[in-house]
């Protein structure tokens, strides 16, 4: 009787034990889902962050050059814009911009592609390296001030 009397004991310890698991994932991810849509999602703060007019700054040999540009990002992270009032596309994800396009330059006297790969800070601004043609050098960009 007393072996029994702890089997069963046992068995309805074990079922407690089990079953509290299960019972507390539901919870946590019950919490979690509501915790997703109390919040917005960051990649929606970090595509509006991208949108609008910037100021870039190069960094090059022969000193600062600085262009403008105004971006629009879709839902799929995919950019187009224009870069001194010519088209300009990319892509912007997890704060991550990169971008290559066709452009003129008249202080090289040419067209090449140039490219842009940077990084969307807390600051707002943008910070990382370009190149163009045989060029290449660090940038940064800020949203211009009204």
């Amino acid at each position: 009787m007393k072996k029994l009397l702890l089997a069963v004991l046992a068995t309805a310890l074990a079922a407690i034990t089990l079953s509290t698991p299960a019972h507390a994932q539901d919870n946590q991810a019950s919490q979690a889902k509501q915790d997703n849509q109390a919040k917005p999602d960051k990649q929606d703060k970090q595509d509006q962050r991208i949108n609008g007019k910037w100021h870039f700054v190069f960094d090059t040999q022969g000193g600062d050059r600085e262009f403008d540009a105004e971006f629009s990002v879709d839902a799929e992270g995919n950019i187009t814009g224009t870069w001194n009032n010519k088209p300009a596309t990319g892509t912007y994800k997890n704060g991550h911009l990169q971008m290559a396009f066709d452009t003129y330059s008249e202080e090289a006297n040419e067209t090449a592609t140039l490219k842009l790969d940077g990084q969307l800070d807390d600051s707002e601004a943008i910070t990382g390296n370009w190149s163009f043609s045989s060029y290449d050098g660090t940038f940064k960009a800020t949203h211009p001030k009204p």
